[in-house]
Parts: C-alpha cells; structure tokens; sequence
C-alpha cells in the first residue's frame, strides 16, 4: 500500500544502511528526516525484539500537529470544541506576535 500525501509517496518498508560511529551514534539520512518531520532535539523511541531494533518518533501531546503547512488532527479521544479553539487561539497569538504586520 502506498499513501500519497501531495507530491510525497510514503513507503511502508524502507531499507538503507547506517554506519556506528566511535561513540555509538548512528545518523539517519536527510531524505528521511524531513520525510518523517524529525529534527534535532526530536525525541525517538527505541524497540527491540530479538536483532531487530525499530525507531519511532515521540510526538506531542497535542492533536493537532503541523504537517508541511498544514495543521493536522491526529485522531485519539474526540475533543470538545475548546479545547481546539483554545489551541488555535494560542497558535495565533504566537504567529501574531512573530509577524506582527502579516494579514489575519
């Protein structure tokens, strides 16, 4: 199954190649990093099951999520109305305050 948001195709099975460095770190390609939104300081979950080892990125708390631009809810508990107005409305104040001259 392929999922096509806009121009991005996301593949449910990707395999590459990483390299340990001395201090055991290991750095994933760029190509994936902006694919899956992780950045420095992002937090990833770590999973082991026998010799496999899966990482996951820990998301926020929040539903709501920018996703390329786009703010996005991620589906869980239904939400009362708000709560998610409450959110925007912060959103907007900090936008606000960061552009101050920009169209509403």
């Amino acid at each position: 199954m392929v999922l096509i948001i806009g121009f991005t195709h996301i593949f449910p099975f990707v395999t590459t190649q990483v390299t340990i460095d001395s201090a055991g770190r290991v750095v994933l390609p760029k190509p994936l990093l902006n694919e899956l939104d992780i950045g420095p300081g992002d937090l990833l979950e770590l999973e082991r099951v026998g010799e496999r080892i899966t990482l996951r990125p820990v998301r926020g708390g929040t539903p709501l999520a920018k996703e390329k631009g786009v703010w996005v809810f991620r589906a869980g508990q239904p939400l009362p109305a708000k709560v998610t107005d409450d959110l925007l409305a912060q959103i907007r104040q900090q936008r606000d305050k960061l552009h101050p001259g920009a169209p509403k």
